[in-house]
């Protein structure tokens, strides 16, 4: 197996190329698992720590751009304010030495159904940055995740940024997993408000073979908001608009059973995780209108 360090992204992007069969590392931290485990064995390794502007961000015109080498410690410090729903998904990412050399890139690339991740960039509407030596392509993520470990890069592409909306409007994720820390999601849940466009954001993960938004369930609680006049005037929510939104979250799935927890477990856990989230970010909605006033 071969080791390329490219220096820069353009000889990355050749490199890529020529090279299709190459596997992109950058933290490694699921790249190396597949290589130990002997579950991969790639004709070679695609290094591309050295390129320098694949772990820089920006905040332009009310979007931050995050490159797709940002290490999950980086973006907790940094971008926690900016992107709240981001950096509490990645402060659920394994270990610290995991969140020092784990990225958002990487997450994507893997492309797992139980990446922390998925559900936020799918709640806040964000969109993936790819290159090739073909040019550059934005892909929302919604049509990012094709499969089980599949994603929509071609094989001649590399993820470089990711693009998520610069805003103080509410964001949560929460997760379930088989203990407190260092587990993979026995299911998650992403919630984003989005008071400016009148619609809520909400996406699960570790339960249907991609993560996935929950249509019916944003649809449902969009309108209702939107109805009782509750984004301009935020009221407390009715405990029936919380439950229907969590069944719809539920019904959404498409689990399976297997080691980590059962199919009708994860229905469970996430109409409980939907309406705990809602309750939290409404919360923090309704105290930000009142100090507006």
């Amino acid at each position: 197996m071969e080791f390329l360090r490219p220096a820069t992204l353009p000889e990355a992007l050749s490199v890529k190329a020529e090279r299709p069969g190459a596997v992109p590392i950058a933290g490694g931290t699921d790249v190396m698992v597949e290589l130990n485990f002997d579950h991969r064995r790639p004709e070679a390794l695609l290094d591309l720590t050295g390129i320098a502007e694949l772990a820089e961000w920006s905040a332009e015109d009310g979007t931050v751009r995050l490159g797709a080498g940002v290490p999950y410690t980086r973006l907790i410090e940094q971008l926690g304010k900016r992107l709240p729903g981001l950096a509490m998904a990645a402060r659920t990412v394994g270990s610290p030495q995991i969140r020092n050399r784990g990225t958002v890139g990487g997450n994507l690339g893997a492309a797992s159904p139980a990446g922390d991740t998925h559900p936020v960039l799918l709640a806040t509407g964000a969109t993936i940055e790819v290159a090739s030596v073909r040019g550059t392509r934005t892909i929302a993520a919604e049509d990012f995740y094709l499969g089980v470990k599949r994603n929509a890069l071609e094989p001649d592409e590399l993820i470089t940024a990711v693009n998520l909306p610069d805003t103080k409007a509410p964001q949560q994720f929460s997760k379930i997993g088989t203990r407190n820390a260092m587990v993979i999601a026995v299911c998650s849940f992403g919630l984003a408000l989005h008071p400016e466009q009148g619609r809520v954001g909400a996406a699960i993960g570790s339960a249907a073979p991609t993560p996935r938004r929950s249509r019916a369930a944003e649809d449902f609680l969009s309108g209702e908001l939107t109805d009782a006049g509750l984004w301009e005037s935020p009221e407390p929510l009715r405990d029936s608009v919380c439950r229907r939104f969590g069944e719809l979250v539920a019904e959404g799935t498409e689990p399976i059973d297997d080691v980590r927890g059962s199919a009708a477990y994860r229905k469970h856990a996430l109409s409980v995780l939907a309406r705990r989230t809602l309750g939290w970010a409404w919360q923090e909605y309704r105290a930000g209108e009142r100090s507006c006033a």
